[in-house]
């Protein structure tokens, strides 16, 4: 009986392991869940220094001279586990600045990424024919969620499909040839 007690607890112990945050628990500890990407944009300077996770798909990665990436995000809600949302609403876009080189093949576009990032300000950027304002983050932790390949139902019945290759030399020929 402990030996199977032992068992289920095991067991559930890396069934709960799979369902953790995406980001550490002393970057969320630091972080400040309250701060909406829309109060930011309304004076990102004023936030200067704070901690902030944010999310959302990746609309283009820009590596610099500097040996930096630049990323900018289409914010969406981020979900229980730190994964963004797919639902349309957004409050807007911010960057990302990292300090490393980032492939951009990698983080490519509409890709879903997840960051705990410092405030340093903002950078004005040309959006279409207009200036926008990007709140700038300077990223602490990044996590690229994995992109899911989604394959369409086959509504339609091939009876042909089913059947092995060496039934149509062997079996066809002696059902329907041999009458």
């Amino acid at each position: 009986m402990k030996r199977l007690f032992l068992w289920g607890l095991l067991f559930w112990i890396l069934l709960l392991s799979g369902c953790a945050h995406v980001i550490s628990k002393d970057l969320r500890a630091q972080s400040d869940a309250s701060l909406s990407l829309s109060q930011v944009l309304k004076d990102p300077n004023a936030f200067k220094g704070k901690m902030v996770i944010w999310g959302g798909e990746i609309i283009e990665t820009v590596n610099q001279k500097d040996a930096t990436t630049q990323i900018e995000v289409f914010q969406k809600p981020l979900g229980w586990r730190g994964e963004p949302r797919a639902i349309a609403s957004s409050e807007g876009r911010f960057l990302i600045l990292v300090h490393q080189f980032l492939d951009p093949y990698l983080y490519r576009i509409g890709r879903k990424i997840t960051v705990v990032g410092e405030i340093l300000g903002e950078k004005v950027k040309p959006l279409g024919e207009m200036e926008y304002r990007y709140p700038l983050l300077s990223s602490r932790q990044i996590h690229l969620w994995p992109e899911y390949v989604y394959y369409p139902y086959d509504d339609y019945y091939d009876p042909w499909r089913y059947y092995p290759r060496w039934y149509w030399r062997v079996g066809f020929y002696y059902h329907y040839r041999r009458r």
